[in-house]
């Protein structure tokens, strides 16, 4: 894999995860869309704050 496939690939998990957390803790579709576009940086807050 090249650096840029894993660079793709990480902001892809990122958004994957930031969706899930965000339907977890909200349960709505419009909170996931909006944190997946965030993505590693609502992982993150989310992290700290918790």
């Amino acid at each position: 894999m090249s650096a840029g496939g894993a660079a793709k690939a990480g902001i892809s998990f990122g958004s994957a995860l930031a969706i899930a957390i965000s339907w977890s803790e909200h349960h709505s579709i419009l909170w996931a869309i909006g944190q997946g576009f965030l993505g590693w940086l609502y992982v993150i807050w989310f992290a700290v704050t918790r």
